[in-house]
C-alpha cells in the first residue's frame, strides 16, 4: 500500500501538509523475524506497513502472548513511546520480509507544533489506535475464542495462509488443539 493511501486512511491532509509530512518519511526494507519494536525501550519511530505482516506480543514467563496483527496499510507503533516518550511494554516482530514507511516521532512532534493540520492528523492517528486497542480488549473480555477467530478472519482474510497457527492460537488465548477444533467446526 502506498504512503498516500495510508496517510489518507488515517485522516485526509491538504497536498501541502501531506508533502511536508512525507518529507519526513523513509522507506525501509527489513527481513522476516526482525524485532522492529522491543519492550522496555523508548521507541523513536512509528512505521506503516507497505508490504508484509507484523505481530504485537509480550512475554509472559516462557510464553509469548500475541495481542494483534498488522498487515498492509496498518501501523506499527508503541503508543506509550509515541504519546509519552516512555518505555513500551510490547514487542513487534515482522512475520514476512517487509517494506515499511518509517517516521521519526521527534520529527513528527516538531511538525505538530508547526502545522495544525498535521497536528490534527496526529490526533486522529492516536484516536484510531486507541479505538483498535479498545475493540481488542472488549473482544478478549466478552467474545468467545470462536467469535474472535471469526472476527480475525473477517478483518484479515488471508492471515491464515501468512501466519503460523501458533501465533493465531496465542492471539485467541487458546491452544493450537482448540484452534484446530474451531477451524474444523467452521468448515
Amino acid at each position: 500500500m502506498e504512503i498516500d493511501q495510508i496517510l489518507d486512511k488515517i485522516h485526509p491532509l491538504s497536498p501541502a501538509s501531506k508533502l511536508i509530512l512525507k518529507k519526513n518519511i523513509l522507506e525501509v526494507s527489513l527481513p522476516n523475524h526482525t524485532l522492529i519494536i522491543q519492550a522496555d525501550k523508548v521507541e523513536k519511530n512509528i512505521y506503516f506497513i507497505k508490504k508484509g505482516i507484523a505481530r504485537t506480543f509480550s512475554n509472559a514467563g516462557e510464553n509469548e502472548i500475541t495481542f494483534s496483527f498488522g498487515k498492509e496499510g496498518d501501523t506499527i507503533a508503541s503508543l506509550k513511546s509515541y504519546i509519552s516518550s516512555e518505555k513500551g511494554y510490547e514487542n513487534i516482530e515482522l512475520l514476512e520480509n517487509s517494506e515499511l514507511y518509517e517516521l521519526n516521532t521527534e520529527a513528527l512532534q516538531n511538525l505538530f507544533n508547526e502545522n495544525i493540520e498535521i497536528a490534527n492528523w496526529g490526533r486522529k492517528f492516536a484516536e484510531n489506535e486507541l479505538l483498535k486497542a479498545e475493540e481488542r480488549l472488549i473482544s478478549r473480555q466478552l467474545g468467545t475464542a470462536a467469535d474472535r477467530y471469526m472476527q480475525l478472519l473477517k478483518n484479515y482474510p488471508d492471515l491464515i495462509q501468512r501466519v503460523q497457527l501458533g501465533h493465531i492460537a496465542s492471539y485467541l488465548g487458546i491452544t493450537q488443539v482448540s484452534l484446530s477444533r474451531i477451524r474444523t467446526n467452521i468448515k
